[in-house]
């Protein structure tokens, strides 16, 4: 069964706590530290061509190692919406909502457009 968010959480903070940890996670080193652990992830992909990386999964050691770097990259998000008191799902919902507004599907490369390739990448 899949915890949530919130449990996850408490989890990385009783964790951290239990190690003394917190003062060390403020939100500069924990964005610093998801920046990191976001280049690990890459670092998998570096020199693999699309259709490679598309496999990535297939095989066990590979997967593993990717398992693991999404991992690292979601627990010091967590760690960070949690410091700064973000609503890590609130604030998606609230991005996709703006993103609906700005780039609307007319026009976009599920429209007429799409041999061009994409105009806009939602940040």
């Amino acid at each position: 069964m899949t915890e949530d968010l919130k449990t996850l959480q408490q989890r990385l903070a009783a964790f951290a706590a239990a190690r003394d940890w917190q003062p060390f996670h403020t939100p500069k080193n924990l964005a610093a530290a998801l920046s990191v652990e976001a280049s690990e992830l890459v670092e998998i992909f570096q020199w693999l061509t699309p259709e490679q990386s598309a496999r990535v999964m297939d095989a066990p050691e590979t997967a593993g190692r990717v398992e693991d770097e999404v991992a690292d990259v979601l627990a010091y998000l967590l760690q960070f919406c949690e410091v700064l008191g973000i609503d890590p799902l609130a604030a998606l919902s609230a991005k996709i909502d703006r993103n609906e507004s700005r780039f609307p599907v007319e026009g976009s490369t599920a429209g007429s457009r799409a041999d061009d390739g994409p105009r806009h990448s939602p940040e």
